[in-house]
């Protein structure tokens, strides 16, 4: 039985489309990930980077909100990214695998939102890195995700 899809909020005359400042093409990660795309990025005040997306209905269920798959994926990636730039003595982007990734739904994305993926290392160790990302709309939290990293 297919559900209806949850009703988008109505044109309020600003340009959903519109990149805001700051943000600059994102050209990392592998071609499952640039499928998310276009996707950008932008240095945080900490020195990570916030990677962002305009949800699309390409990025939408049945219901007509982002899919968790593919915030799943935005938030690994975004911590894969980030553990891989965090590397000590590391000139240039690490790759690493995940090893662990939780993920909690709190509000969903809908289609035209500005989601943003911002990470945060919490022990960046010789063999294991453990990270947090939360997706965000705005000031609204849309989900968050823990995960550990082996440096390859």
């Amino acid at each position: 039985m297919m559900r209806e899809p949850v009703e988008t909020p109505p044109d309020t005359g600003t340009d959903t489309d519109a990149i805001p400042a700051g943000y600059t093409v994102l050209e990392r990660g592998g071609v499952y990930f640039q499928a998310l795309g276009p996707l950008y990025q932008r240095v945080a005040e900490d020195g990570t980077l916030v990677i962002a997306v305009r949800v699309a209905d390409k990025h939408a269920n049945l219901l007509g909100v982002a899919h968790g798959g593919m915030l799943m994926t935005l938030a690994d990636s975004a911590m894969g990214i980030n553990v891989g730039l965090a590397r000590p003595g590391s000139q240039a982007a690490q790759s690493s695998v995940t090893t662990m990734l939780s993920n909690e739904f709190l509000s969903p994305a809908r289609i035209g939102d500005w989601l943003e993926a911002r990470t945060r290392i919490r022990r960046n160790g010789q063999r294991v890195v453990f990270v947090d990302c939360t997706l965000t709309v705005g000031e609204r939290e849309v989900m968050h995700s823990s995960g550990t990293f082996l440096p390859i």
